[in-house]
């Protein structure tokens, strides 16, 4: 098989970051595309019970550790931020506005989200520092805060998550490769296989 890789993702999840450093790179490989698809990661919460990674004794503490590791080990800089966790919704939305005008430029709009967030700090919950990125990749600020305030666009987003849910998204980052579904980015070098070999 050799259709496109879904990366269902959260611009707050650090490890759905370091996906969206690695993946585009790792299908290109193999001769494949990704489908990018922010959702809302809370939504999963709900539906699962899982409480936020950080909060969870013992567990907390590893992860922080275990996000700059697994950032140093695919050689993407991360500075775990000040502001954590915070709200994607607007992020996600602005996505999907762009992604109905120019794909590449909604992709370009989500990997300056992820590096002004866990790179760089910025609070990207707030619409001006949104409006800001996007304005870098050529994008109209103004256009922007009118697209995501539509009903359609709003739809969209909550159609992502449900499909994401459908698909058994339990976290962040989710793939489905060939119909076959892995979760995190601890698990690209799986992934890598399944293209290399056809699936195993």
């Amino acid at each position: 098989m050799s259709g496109p890789i879904e990366f269902h993702f959260d611009f707050s999840s650090p490890y759905s970051y370091i996906a969206a450093e690695v993946i585009d790179g790792l299908a290109e490989k193999y001769g494949r595309k990704v489908k990018w698809r922010p959702m809302l990661l809370g939504v999963v919460f709900q539906k699962t019970g899982q409480p936020l990674l950080v909060n969870v004794p013992l567990k907390g503490e590893y992860s922080l550790r275990d996000f700059a590791r697994s950032a140093r080990y695919h050689g993407v800089p991360f500075t775990f931020p000040a502001k954590f966790p915070l709200s994607t919704v607007s992020a996600a939305r602005a996505y999907y506005w762009l992604h109905g005008q120019d794909c590449a430029k909604a992709r370009e709009f989500a990997r300056a989200v992820f590096r002004a967030y866990w790179v760089d700090g910025r609070d990207v919950s707030d619409l001006a520092v949104l409006q800001d990125i996007a304005a870098a990749s050529g994008a109209d600020g103004a256009a922007l805060a009118a697209g995501i305030a539509a009903p359609e666009i709003k739809e969209r987003l909550k159609v992502e998550t449900d499909a994401a849910l459908a698909k058994g998204m339990c976290g962040a980052p989710y793939f489905v490769v060939d119909g076959e579904p892995f979760w995190g980015a601890d698990r690209l070098p799986q992934i890598e296989k399944w293209l290399q070999t056809g699936g195993f």
